[in-house]
């Protein structure tokens, strides 16, 4: 079944965005051949008879904003550096961990908060529009999902974009955004300027140990306590609330759709396994290998931002 082309004014154009995908946001993007036409058509097919569509997204939907992936063979980050996130654990236990995660997120905010969302970010949301997704949930922190205009949406891992609750006071709770703790810094380290290029999916970059050892970290304005980002790190464990909620939104829906992410964290594969256990159809969209190939019915390696916005074309 060929899906026919419509003419929806209200839907947010994604052809005005065709500009945020220029050549230096697609360095990050992996090698990969243009998507046939039967497996376009295949993909098609699934979207259109999914009824409540469900779709997990992760680094790989925001390459093409300019933002790496950690695992792809050539561009990710693990294949290009030495650099791996911080460790939950390492943040709580080590003073000096927390003064290096922070300066060096100081220095990558201005251009990790400025990344725009790209057309397969504004093609999830047309389908929302349309009626076709019924949730998406991503596991990346970089707002992009919401800077399109996405609301049916869990961000599983956080984001250290939103405007109250971008920042977490580990004592007593308390929240601020990440914009205002940027200015707090900005008042605690006067003359201090550091520039690195390249900002990872976490919004960290590289600084030597003897840059990062004169930053100063504020505490807490409200108790002195411990300032972390409102965001899961590796090692930590996703809020059972928020899992609970994703999988009373994943037995509502009729289709699983991931794109961009090779599922080797578990906090997302662990929807497969249920999509799987409910015998819900799975296809997924991914350059490279996912662990989840053998739960799918449907497999493209392709980008996302060539592919997503061509299921619906406006």
């Amino acid at each position: 079944m060929r899906l026919a082309r419509r003419a929806i004014p209200w839907l947010l154009d994604t052809k005005k965005f065709s500009s945020f995908t220029s050549a230096s946001t697609l360095d990050f993007v992996p090698a990969s051949a243009p998507i046939g036409s039967l497996a376009l058509e295949q993909l098609q097919n699934f979207v259109y008879q999914t009824k409540r569509l469900f779709v997990i997204t992760g680094a790989g939907i925001s390459t093409e904003s300019g933002i790496p992936d950690y695992r792809s063979e050539g561009v990710g980050l693990y294949f290009r550096t030495e650099r791996r996130p911080i460790q939950h654990a390492e943040f709580l236990r080590s003073s000096q961990a927390r003064q290096r995660y922070w300066a060096r997120n100081y220095v990558g905010w201005p251009q990790f908060s400025s990344h725009l969302p790209n057309s397969a970010h504004l093609a999830l949301r047309n389908w929302e529009a349309l009626g076709k997704v019924h949730w998406l949930v991503t596991q990346n922190v970089d707002a992009l999902h919401s800077k399109a205009g996405q609301q049916k949406l869990t961000e599983l891992h956080g984001c250290t974009h939103r405007y109250v609750s971008g920042v977490v006071c580990l004592g007593c709770g308390s929240l601020c955004a990440r914009e205002t703790l940027q200015d707090r810094f900005t008042a605690l380290n006067p003359g201090w300027v550091a520039k690195s290029r390249g900002v990872a999916p976490d919004g960290d970059v590289f600084l030597s140990d003897e840059k990062v050892q004169h930053f100063r970290v504020p505490s807490c304005e409200s108790c002195g306590g411990i300032l972390k980002p409102e965001v899961t790190f590796f090692g930590d464990t996703v809020n059972r609330e928020t899992v609970n909620l994703v999988l009373k939104k994943l037995e509502e829906s009729d289709g699983v759709l991931v794109a961009g992410s090779s599922m080797q964290v578990y906090s997302g594969y662990r929807f497969l396994l249920a999509a799987s256990e409910r015998r819900i159809p799975v296809a997924i969209l991914n350059i490279g290998p996912t662990r989840g190939d053998h739960l799918s019915s449907i497999r493209v390696s392709a980008r996302c931002g060539e592919v997503l916005p061509a299921i619906f074309p406006l």
